[in-house]
């Protein structure tokens, strides 16, 4: 089946079908292959591109920035105080200016409407680099790792311990959802994913032929083949630590939940930066660090990937 996703933004992978997907995390495969021999690309040859950032970033600005410039682009970047995004401009003007100049926008901030009117009124492919919603290029360096680790993605048991209503557990139930891979989410209810994400969820489950489960037993982890965590307080959240540590401590990714999984083969994921001693013990960590390092590195090749495929 031919895949042609020219023109196409990302702005969750709700809008991909598993083909569209496969295609990305190969291109990346490819394209990582290619920058480890040296062989740098023209994908982005003359090509200028927006990194447009509200919130600040380690991964995600390093990733779309080194990215650009492997496959020849420009990439120019704007911090919160250098554009009038949303407060002495519109959106949807600011996107019509911006998509006169650039080829390509990337987004990193909180409104997951804004991202969405980016696109909408730019004219040019728009990038979802995190919002409070979602955090779709995230879940393409994850699953390109696990594709590394295990050589398949179908019929992997995954699951996600931790804060279950953030960007990254939404992302991640997609994801996976949309992979084949069965998605347990593990977490109190009152963090629960909200019901219609779950419904649609499951089914891209049902299409791809997996399985959703949400629970709050740490019990559910038996037999799981990726055991993932992220922070208990995003990005916007600081004054709910103490609250969330208190209620989030029974989920912590350890030594103990680990044996939970009666399997010697279960790996842990994270997709940094971790508070170690809240959502993951430093222990398994550091075990766990080279995983967790490809994963990170996989930002740049998934990204990449993105790039050059849309445009």
């Amino acid at each position: 089946m031919a895949v042609n996703l020219k023109g196409k933004s990302l702005l969750t992978l709700k809008d991909f079908n598993k083909v569209e997907i496969e295609y990305l995390l190969n291109l990346a495969g490819d394209l990582k292959q290619k920058k480890r021999m040296g062989i740098m690309g023209e994908g982005l040859k003359g090509k200028n591109i927006a990194l447009i950032f509200e919130k600040p970033s380690t991964r995600t600005r390093c990733a779309f920035t080194v990215a650009c410039t492997d496959e020849g682009g420009h990439p120019e970047y704007l911090g919160k105080n250098d554009i009038q995004l949303g407060y002495k401009e519109s959106v949807e003007d600011t996107a019509r200016v911006l998509g006169r100049l650039f080829n390509g926008i990337e987004f990193r901030g909180f409104s997951q409407e804004h991202v969405e009117k980016l696109a909408k009124y730019s004219g040019v492919p728009v990038w979802n680099g995190l919002t409070d919603d979602y955090h779709p290029t995230q879940i393409l360096a994850d699953l390109l790792t696990i594709k590394e680790k295990f050589g398949k993605l179908e019929g992997l048991n995954f699951v996600y311990v931790g804060d279950g209503r953030n960007n990254m557990a939404n992302s991640l139930m997609i994801g996976c959802s949309k992979m084949g891979m069965n998605f347990t989410l593990i977490a109190p209810k009152q963090l629960w994913p909200v019901d219609q994400l779950i419904d649609e969820c499951k089914a891209f489950a049902k299409e791809s032929g997996s399985i959703i489960n949400i629970s709050d037993d740490t019990e559910e982890v038996a037999q799981a083949d990726i055991i993932y965590t992220d922070v208990w307080c995003s990005m916007g959240e600081e004054t709910k630590a103490a609250e969330r540590i208190k209620l989030l401590k029974p989920y912590q990714v350890n030594k103990e939940l680990l044996t939970k999984t009666n399997k010697n083969d279960t790996i842990c994921m994270h997709c940094l930066p971790a508070v170690k001693g809240n959502e993951i013990t430093e222990e398994i960590f550091e075990q766990y660090s080279q995983v967790i390092f490809d994963e990170a590195e996989n930002r740049m090749h998934t990204i990449k990937a993105v790039m050059v495929g849309t445009i």
